[in-house]
């Protein structure tokens, strides 16, 4: 079983810049990590994903076309920690926003069984 909780959203204008942090209390690094996002009125969707192991290679991530390029995965999991820098943020990137885990150890993110789920933090966008 792992517990996990996300922290650092907020308001911000437009162009601006957030870091989200999601704190596991398992072990992580044999897991598939990702972001999911929940708009107002929309269904919730997955935006960013990281494969296990180091995270060092931009190969091992993944992420949605509407974030490509402005958002960015990674983990430290010395701290079981998985992070979700946003840049050049837009009104469309407010929702709430979900880490999730993997149920399988090992796998890579390609068929990921995201069974673990934070309560999500809310990140508001402005004009």
């Amino acid at each position: 079983q792992v517990q996990l909780m996300e922290s650092g959203g907020g308001s911000v204008q437009a162009g601006g810049s957030l870091r989200l942090s999601c704190v596991a209390s398992g072990y992580i690094e044999s897991k598939c990590m990702g972001w999911w996002r929940q708009a107002p009125g929309k269904e919730r969707e997955g935006i960013a994903y990281i494969d296990p192991g180091p995270g060092h290679s931009e190969l091992n991530k993944y992420y949605d076309a509407s974030v490509r390029g402005r958002f960015t995965i990674s983990r430290d999991n010395a701290k079981n920690i998985v992070y979700l820098q946003m840049t050049n943020m837009k009104p469309e990137d407010t929702g709430m926003y979900y880490c999730a885990a993997d149920r399988r150890p090992g796998g890579n993110c390609v068929g990921a069984d995201f069974a673990y789920w934070g309560q999500g933090t809310q990140v508001a966008v402005s004009a």
